[in-house]
């Protein structure tokens, strides 16, 4: 791992495999669910579930439909999530319920703020140790090591750098990492009012896109050294291998992206892996939908790989989900995962027509297509110009 561009480690993430996958989205729950809707396209989108519409503008998002009933909310949803993807990669590693011996990193944008949004304007009745998800893994796993990283849209990837971290230095054999995030009431407000105009759906790369719709989610996976996940009932099968993972932060600005800083990103991470842009052959896009984010992402991409920007498959997953936020990277890196075990690769919906700085990518639109990739990129970018990057690769067959 890299925490600047200025300062790479030069190195490969030594050895590290998936033994585990967890998510819960809009659109399903389990990893399969929610990697066969958004092969068959579907998508998360509906009415504002849980706010009163009539204070915004724009009146959809991409919500998990678990609220007591239509119009009410309730706290402790995000929570509720992350448990759930992290029981079903542990589940799928073979570790049980007790993970009292495995470090639990949270990458998140929000934590519980929704709860909190809850306490203050209804006066909603909760313990307030709830709030830290440490407190939840601990009740129901046992964990004693957890750390949670509220670092923008990247947040999760950057936990799966410093995870990456923990089982290179030895500090532990096995980690799980994951990510979560919930609408909250302030931040879907913030992002109506800063839209020239409202949007009704999440379309990365259009022309027409009128900007970011959020959504919900959470996402686990286990990360193990590769000399102790041989495939025995207490490692679980290997889903893939981690081939490097480069975060940086270029500071460029709040909110707008960095075209440079996002470049140096996917250099870094490819660098890293030992690879070069015409052996990829999958990019998950970070894609939001935005006019500056979707162009300085397209352009970066485009200026790394230069005469190879056709060559691998493309795809923009919030198409269908939303903005998970904070659990973005880490769903779209399952998502690559299953793309590379099951060689069905998940369309952008509602993809017309490709703004000039993708015009050459091969992105994959309307439907799901087959195709036999061995690696692929995983892209997460934030506010402040917190970038991550990264590549996995498919398990050995």
């Amino acid at each position: 791992m890299s925490t600047h561009p200025a300062a790479p480690s030069g190195a490969a993430v030594p050895g590290l495999v998936f033994t585990g996958l967890g998510a819960v989205a809009s659109i399903g729950n389990g990893v399969d669910e929610v990697f066969d809707a958004l092969c068959a396209g579907r998508s998360g989108r509906a009415e504002l579930r849980g706010f009163d519409r009539t204070r915004f503008r724009a009146q959809h998002a991409y919500e998990i439909d678990d609220r007591p009933a239509p119009g009410t909310d309730e706290p402790g949803r995000a929570t509720r999530w992350l448990i759930a993807a992290v029981a079903e990669a542990a589940r799928g590693a073979g570790l049980g319920e007790d993970l009292s011996d495995v470090p639990i990193l949270i990458g998140t944008g929000l934590r519980e703020l929704r709860s909190a949004e809850l306490r203050w304007r209804d006066g909603a009745d909760f313990d307030m140790a709830g709030l830290h998800f440490g407190t939840a893994l601990r009740e129901r796993f046992g964990a004693v090591r957890t750390h949670t990283f509220s670092n923008a849209c990247s947040a999760s990837l950057y936990a799966l750098a410093l995870g990456s971290d923990l089982l290179a230095a030895g500090e532990a054999q096995t980690v799980i990492v994951a990510g979560v995030d919930t609408l909250t009431e302030s931040m879907y407000g913030l992002l109506d009012r800063v839209h020239m105009e409202a949007p009704d759906v999440l379309r990365p790369f259009d022309r027409d896109r009128k900007g970011v719709l959020m959504g919900e989610g959470a996402a686990a996976v286990v990360l193990r050294r590769a000399d102790t996940a041989n495939g025995t009932p207490a490692s679980g099968p290997v889903r893939g291998r981690l081939r490097s993972v480069h975060v940086n932060c270029d500071g460029y600005h709040v909110t707008a992206p960095d075209r440079n800083g996002i470049a140096d990103a996917v250099r870094g991470a490819h660098r890293e892996a030992g690879v070069k842009p015409q052996d990829i052959g999958l990019v998950m896009l970070h894609g939001t939908g935005t006019l500056l984010n979707d162009e300085a992402e397209a352009a970066a991409i485009g200026d790394v790989f230069g005469a190879e920007a056709g060559t691998p498959l493309m795809t923009a997953l919030k198409s269908m989900t939303g903005h998970t936020s904070g659990g973005s990277g880490l769903l779209s890196l399952i998502v690559a995962l299953k793309a590379l075990e099951s060689g069905r690769i998940p369309p952008t919906v509602g993809l017309r027509e490709p703004i000039d700085e993708a015009a050459e990518f091969r992105l994959v639109r309307d439907r799901a297509v087959e195709a036999q990739a061995v690696l692929a990129q995983v892209d997460a970018f934030g506010f402040g110009g917190v970038n991550a990057v990264a590549i996995v690769e498919r398990a050995a067959r």
